[in-house]
């Protein structure tokens, strides 16, 4: 048969040598044949078998004499030395084994050490990363759900415009906040948000910020293990394209804990979709609430005055430091009314990830992304609502069932109240004080309270007409 890395005919030079006797108390003999001291070549030409068991890389030899890493027991017994003179048992060059001098079976579990295979020696996609999360810890992270509205023009101060989850801090400029559909080719993206300077601020104040967040819910957060001698690192993944090169930054802040870190990125090229990839450390310090409170929020930073800037950006966690927000940040992306960026494909993966080894976005359905944001934030704007019950007074209440049960208890707010009807001919014009009666945050069911001039007690009015009703429990 032939041996690995070499033929039957390149071994030569075999001496078999006397078996060893042991004592249970020596670890060091003498190698000898026919009586006669033998001097090996090397250990790696030696194989001495003991109790049936060839040994490897637990002796060493000096001259003619053998010294085991353990002691051989007094029952145990060599059942053979054999010496190869050009040595057998040399290390194996690179590339000598392949899949074709295997067996079927030949490498078994028992077969490998602890620890020797590591990821350096698995190749890339052999092995698909596993997420401990079913679905998407960032929400609408493709952009794809905008309820309010799909454009949002002359935004100048905070608060959520066009995309669902993603709340905006401007105090830097004006602008016009889109659902776009430039999105990077042939990465299943239809959509990506759009920020578009209006109005430029190329000197703000030293307090003034442009940014946008989402906020997660710490219930939805316990696989992090933050706070734990098993926290997880973070790996934070999106697609930016924008008008102008410099540097921005990334924070993810402990809401609960008052503690922050954050990693600076790079637009490399203008007018070109590029992805980035930055890894944050794991956080043993503050556990996240296990509530539907905002435990943690995702921060991307594209300009801030002088207070934001100063300071260092800070790659390990810490307490909440203002002059860390925006540390160097070049980007300043508010100081020209040419200036747009495009942001989509947000991800937050628990686990530490390179731009090769990055788990793939996780796309969801249409209708199970707009549920996940109908849990903040819903908005009816149906032509009519049938059966409001009109009391003794200027109350009226309407029973509805949302899509989804919402977060908490929403807040009710209308852009259009409508009017009354009997389904043919207008009941009333003047409708005001909107509010909600009376939530069942387990069903998402709700009464809907709205006062009107309609001077009939104690009737049911058939429909409520024209109406854009909101409903908000966003973090």
């Amino acid at each position: 048969m032939s041996y690995i890395g070499r033929n039957i005919d390149s071994i030569n030079n075999i001496s078999t040598l006397d078996n060893l006797s042991f004592n249970g108390s020596d670890a060091t003999f003498n190698l000898t044949q026919n009586s006669v001291a033998f001097v090996p070549v090397s250990a790696d030409a030696l194989q001495i078998q003991i109790d049936g068991v060839i040994q490897s890389g637990n002796y060493t030899v000096s001259g003619s004499t053998v010294t085991f890493d353990f002691t051989p027991s007094g029952s145990s017994v060599c059942n053979g030395i054999r010496h190869y003179g050009v040595g057998l048992l040399t290390t194996v060059s690179d590339s000598s084994i392949t899949t074709a001098k295997l067996g079927t079976d030949a490498v078994t579990t028992a077969k490998i050490n602890d620890g020797a295979v590591t990821s350096g020696k698995i190749a890339s996609g052999v092995i698909p990363s596993t997420r401990p999360n079913a679905n998407p810890l960032i929400i609408n992270g493709d952009m794809a759900v905008a309820q309010r509205s799909t454009s949002v023009s002359s935004a100048n101060s905070s608060g959520y415009k066009a995309i669902d989850r993603y709340r905006h801090t401007i105090s830097i400029g004006t602008w016009t906040i889109t659902q776009s559909t430039d999105s990077p080719s042939d990465e299943g993206f239809g959509y990506s948000m759009k920020m578009d300077c209006t109005t430029a601020e190329a000197s703000p104040s030293s307090a003034s910020a442009l940014a946008f967040v989402q906020k997660i819910e710490g219930q939805d957060l316990q696989l992090l293990k933050k706070g734990t001698s098993n926290a997880e690192k973070l790996t934070v993944a999106f697609w930016v394209k924008c008008t102008k090169t410099g540097t921005a930054q990334v924070n993810i802040v402990d809401e609960d804990n008052t503690r922050m870190i954050g990693q600076q990125f790079t637009v490399n090229a203008t007018n070109t979709w590029e992805k980035k990839v930055l890894s944050f450390n794991a956080d043993t310090s503050g556990a996240l609430g296990n509530d539907n409170g905002s435990s943690l929020r995702l921060e991307i930073w594209l300009d801030a005055g002088s207070s934001y800037k100063s300071g260092t950006t800070p790659t390990s966690w810490e307490s909440l430091n203002t002059a860390d927000y925006f540390a160097g940040g070049t980007l300043n992306l508010g100081d020209n009314t040419s200036n747009d960026i495009y942001i989509t494909g947000i991800q937050l993966e628990v686990g530490e990830y390179t731009s090769s080894t990055l788990p793939p976005f996780q796309h969801e359905s249409y209708g199970d992304n707009l549920a996940r944001c109908q849990r903040y934030y819903h908005k009816n704007d149906t032509t009519r609502w049938i059966g409001v019950y009109k009391r003794h007074d200027a109350e009226s209440y309407f029973y509805y069932t949302m899509p989804r049960a919402m977060r908490t208890t929403p807040t009710v707010s209308s852009s259009d109240l409508g009017h009354f009807s009997n389904l043919q001919s207008s009941l009333g014009s003047a409708l005001s004080n909107l509010g909600q009666f009376e939530y069942d945050e387990e069903n998402g069911t709700i009464i809907v309270k709205v006062d009107s001039n309609y001077s009939g007690t104690h009737v049911f009015i058939p429909s409520w007409e024209s109406q854009v009703i909101e409903f908000n429990s966003e973090l």
